[in-house]
């Protein structure tokens, strides 16, 4: 994962080729949710951040780590993983499998990880804006 930059610095060459194979990790991963949804090895429903991958880059490597909590809506995978989820929980969470981060009963709208302080993905569109208000 690339560094985390200041709120005010600029970005290295390195900084942004980092922050790009991360971008294209996030879209492989993504492609394969997708294959796994289509061949019924996941349930319910399943949004793709596909062709989004940016924006959770661009705000999820400003954040200030051990700080700052996320909430967002349900396309949540990207984000989950660029505060440094496991992909393989990620993905077992999405399939409903024990080995997810919330055990298998959230899916793929509801990832959460208290450690990242990522509170996960809202079902209902705008629902986060309540609860991130809050915080």
């Amino acid at each position: 994962m690339a560094k985390q930059a200041g709120l005010n610095s600029a970005l290295s060459p390195a900084d942004l080729e980092d922050l790009y194979r991360e971008m294209v990790f996030l879209r492989h991963f993504e492609e394969k949710t997708n294959q796994a949804f289509r061949m019924g090895k996941a349930g319910g429903y399943l949004h793709v951040y596909i062709g989004s991958e940016s924006l959770a880059m661009g705000w999820l490597h400003r954040i200030r780590k051990g700080y700052d909590y996320v909430i967002t809506a349900y396309r949540d995978h990207a984000h989950a993983l660029v505060l440094g989820c496991d992909p393989v929980e990620v993905m077992a969470e999405i399939m409903g499998k024990a080995g997810g981060l919330s055990r298998g009963k959230g899916g793929s709208m509801h990832l959460y990880s208290k450690d990242k302080q990522f509170y996960g993905g809202w079902g209902i569109v705008g629902g986060q804006y309540g609860p991130g208000g809050r915080t």
